[in-house]
């Protein structure tokens, strides 16, 4: 097989890492780029693929240009496919576009290239089911909180069916991606970052949720050794599906006693489903809730865990510690990075500022 790796995505949160993994192994990485942006890992680095190409998912062939397209086919030995929106709020049009119709142009092209395909979809393509959900499931006729999670199924229906044609593939399912495990950076705060910030701030100060409810949080860096393992290792998860998510799950009756250790963050109060009403709030928390926080409150109802086994084999580890002490990392970067506000001054920087210490009392 050719070391060529055609990557979407590359950009993206966790394309940048998978970019960076699959050239440290050896594997040359052609990224299919809508824009000549500059690309950036999670920590802040630049970096540069072996070729860019100008494309665009939407398209058949990705958009490639013709003779770009002919000159790959003899070189690529796998596509990677990355690129998708994960907004929570976008029109079904952009879903229909990105999601499910750029999953059907990668099986495609893999199909016409007769490559390998690597899908990355995303966990909570369960949707709001409870209990374990194990890796080798999909669709159990369940009901989904947004419209991200449906087109994702229709992907992987999508990946699923062109193995009915010939088409070698694999599929990874990130969790709730969240920051490196080492120190809890992240690149860009979205998702759920989004909604714990409006909470802190005391901006939604109720919401609807069962405190026994569970998150399923994916460090990037453990989402890109999912993936770039399933790539460079790919015969022996050829037909699975990987679930990249931590080994721990946080309830949010935990994620609530976290928050409270912090003195400057407010901590919001969940409430059953069938007694809230955003009526009730006032004015400034109904908008903040109508527009940002009702995109993500079906987290806040699901029970569930993810089975690992197949990532886990993979890897030849258990996934990464996502419990509390994880939660404690991603909020002190999330203080340190002015993101959550300003951090509380150590004791040193009190000590200074009351002039006690170092050189003295001051006069």
């Amino acid at each position: 097989m050719s070391e060529r790796m055609l990557l979407t995505g590359a950009s993206g949160l966790v394309g940048a890492e998978v970019a960076a993994r699959l050239s440290a192994s050896g594997r040359a990485v052609v990224a299919v780029l809508h824009n000549n942006s500059e690309l950036r890992r999670n920590d802040g680095t630049a970096y540069e693929p072996d070729l860019r190409v100008h494309g665009d998912i939407r398209k058949a062939g990705f958009g490639l240009d013709p003779a770009v397209a002919a000159e790959l086919a003899g070189s690529v030995g796998m596509i990677v496919h990355c690129a998708a929106t994960t907004a929570f709020d976008a029109l079904p049009d952009t879903y229909d576009e990105l999601n499910v119709g750029g999953a059907r142009h990668a099986v495609e092209l893999a199909l016409a290239w007769d490559v390998p395909l690597v899908h990355v979809s995303t966990a909570y393509v369960c949707g709001m089911r409870h209990g374990v959900i194990r890796e080798d499931e999909l669709d159990a006729g369940q009901g989904f909180g947004n419209g991200y999670e449906q087109s994702k199924l229709r992907a992987e229906q999508l990946v699923r069916d062109g193995g009915e044609r010939g088409l070698r593939w694999a599929i990874v399912r990130p969790g709730i991606v969240t920051g490196a495990l080492n120190d809890g950076a992240i690149r860009e705060y979205k998702n759920l970052y989004t909604v714990v910030k409006l909470m802190v701030e005391g901006k939604l100060r109720t919401l609807p949720g069962r405190y026994d409810a569970t998150l399923a949080l994916a460090p990037v860096d453990h989402v890109a050794d999912v993936i770039a393992a399933a790539v460079t290792d790919f015969d022996s998860v050829a037909g699975a599906t990987l679930h990249a998510v931590g080994r721990d799950t946080l309830s949010l009756r935990e994620v609530s006693d976290v928050l409270a250790e912090y003195p400057s963050f407010e901590v919001a109060t969940f409430v059953p489903e069938s007694s809230f009403r955003p009526e009730d709030l006032d004015a400034i928390e109904r908008e903040y809730y109508l527009r940002i926080g009702s995109l993500y409150t079906s987290y806040f109802q699901r029970r569930l865990s993810f089975d690992t086994s197949t990532a886990d084999r993979l890897l030849d580890r258990l996934g990464p510690r996502t419990g509390k002490d994880y939660l404690r990392l991603l909020l002190d970067h999330c203080l340190e990075s002015g993101y959550l506000g300003a951090p509380l001054p150590s004791i040193e920087e009190m000590l200074a500022r009351d002039g006690i210490g170092g050189t003295g009392v001051r006069a």
